[in-house]
């Protein structure tokens, strides 16, 4: 039986930079007194906070509920005195330079200056640097009217890769890119949990709304992590539910 669940955040959990509803935070609850679980998103940490730990019942069980943001580049655990950082890959001054710069040229070249914005078309995540075509506050109805088959983000890649051979860049919510090191995705997030929980990655299972190829999801399946592809929030819960059902003693 699996010892560790783990999930995306965005699409899988929660909608899109929507707090986490109440059905789903029982369940979440639920899952931590029978397996330790996992998040790892690209949002950063604020995220979290507002969309995820902040809306959990008192009855979690916090001790076994590891939270990893910005793709698993960064790592916090509850040791009863609150949420602290274990561990934070930042990029350094001239390699955050070096993104930004491209992401400025990119935009107008894909002819996506002129797209209307809600907030900060670009987020500086310390260790993963995001593109939100329409800003981080835009409206759902908006996310996914944008860019439903992904030509848009797909143009963006096309261009940003060529220009950033030491990164990777890999498409995360309905609107986003997300920027990492060559080599930094969830996958390496998952080693990383590994070492630090004890659990194995064969005893782990993640699921998530992007496991394609492209997706930002897609490499835990690809690091030979038992992997679920979720379509939407309703269907997490479900699989949730079935895996209480398997690991809850009778």
């Amino acid at each position: 039986m699996k010892q560790l669940i783990a999930f995306d955040l965005d699409g899988t959990l929660a909608e899109s930079k929507q707090a986490i509803d109440a059905e789903m935070a029982a369940l979440l609850a639920r899952l931590t007194h029978v397996a330790t679980v996992a998040v790892i998103s690209g949002g950063d940490w604020p995220q979290y906070e507002s969309q995820l730990i902040g809306n959990l019942p008192a009855d979690t069980d916090f001790a076994r509920l590891l939270a990893m943001p910005t793709s698993g580049t960064k790592l916090y655990r509850n040791d009863g005195t609150g949420w602290n950082q274990v561990y934070a890959d930042d990029f350094s001054t001239e390699e955050r330079d070096t993104i930004l710069a491209a992401l400025d040229k990119a935009i107008v070249e894909a002819g996506l200056q002129d797209d209307p914005a809600w907030g900060d078309k670009i987020e500086d995540r310390g260790s993963q640097i995001t593109f939100s075509a329409l800003g981080q506050q835009a409206p759902l109805d908006a996310k996914h009217a944008w860019d439903p088959d992904f030509a848009k983000r797909k143009r963006m890649q096309a261009i940003l890769e060529p220009v950033l051979p030491d990164f990777t860049v890999r498409t995360g919510g309905s609107t986003s890119l997300d920027i990492t090191r060559k080599g930094i995705d969830k996958a390496y997030g998952i080693r990383r949990l590994a070492e630090i929980s004890g659990i194995a990655t064969t005893d782990m299972i993640f699921m998530g709304d992007a496991i394609y190829p492209g997706g930002n999801d897609y490499a835990v399946r690809a690091a030979g992590v038992d992997s679920v592809a979720i379509r939407d929030v309703t269907e997490t819960k479900r699989v949730i539910e079935t895996i209480l059902f398997c690991l809850t003693p009778a």
